[in-house]
């Protein structure tokens, strides 16, 4: 196994603890949970579902549905969802779902317009987009990786899909979004140096000893952020409301 693929894979374990580069965005996962099993009900469609993990935060009683692109679950997660499909078509009639969820997706499609505007296609009236996507945060899972929304451009998105805006709320606000960043610079530097097998490699050990510490020292200092100007990501929530019940 390559040496970073290597890595990679020893990390895994540690994902949640401050050893990881990411485990900032991994605190987030706890609350992701709660957030979605108080909020979605009945059909529940999963889109970009990955290996399905939102299925077991849901109520006993929603019927799960977990929709994803052949390509993305066999190279990235090795699973199977219940559909294979492009989020921008999605094989459904009208007025199916109660619930969809798109969780870290909205960044990785092409036509972001498109996909919102299925989404509020197959949506019962009534029916609610739980949706979250990160801001400040690196490129990955390249060359699927097109987009970014401050909040307001968010908001804006979801109304021109006809969709009414409930919330929308900053994840990993101020420090924590900053110590992200660096905790994660500091991993690319590792594997940078592993991919060269140069001189660089004896810098390793002091880019790994500075993830735990940058992340304690933005765990320590995140309650002190301040308003919503620095974020790692967004949530948010909106709702296909019925025609002439816009705005009440």
């Amino acid at each position: 196994m390559p040496p970073v693929a290597t890595l990679r894979r020893c990390m895994q374990p540690l994902r949640h603890t401050p050893l990881h580069p990411q485990w900032l965005a991994f605190r987030d996962e706890a609350r992701a949970r709660r957030w979605i099993g108080t909020s979605a009900h009945g059909r529940v469609l999963d889109i970009g579902c990955a290996d399905g993990w939102a299925r077991a935060s849901l109520d006993e009683n929603c019927i799960y549905t977990g929709l994803d692109f052949p390509a993305t679950v066999k190279g990235l997660y090795g699973t199977r969802p219940d559909v294979f499909a492009d989020g921008a078509l999605l094989p459904f009639r009208d007025d199916t779902f109660d619930t969809v969820l798109l969780l870290e997706v909205l960044e990785h499609v092409a036509h972001p317009a498109q996909v919102l505007a299925e989404i509020h296609r197959v949506l019962k009236p009534g029916g609610v987009l739980l949706m979250s996507m990160p801001f400040l945060y690196p490129l990955h899972d390249a060359p699927h990786d097109y987009q970014r929304f401050t909040a307001p451009g968010l908001s804006r998105s979801l109304g021109d899909a006809g969709l009414q805006v409930e919330w929308v709320e900053p994840r990993n606000r101020g420090f924590a979004a900053i110590g992200l960043l660096a905790a994660i610079a500091c991993a690319d530097a590792v594997l940078a140096a592993l991919r060269a097998r140069r001189w660089r490699l004896l810098l390793a050990p002091l880019w790994v000893c500075a993830i735990p510490l940058i992340n304690f020292v933005a765990w320590l200092f995140s309650p002190f952020s301040g308003g919503d100007m620095i974020a790692g990501g967004h949530a948010a929530a909106a709702r296909k409301v019925a025609p002439g019940m816009r705005g009440m």
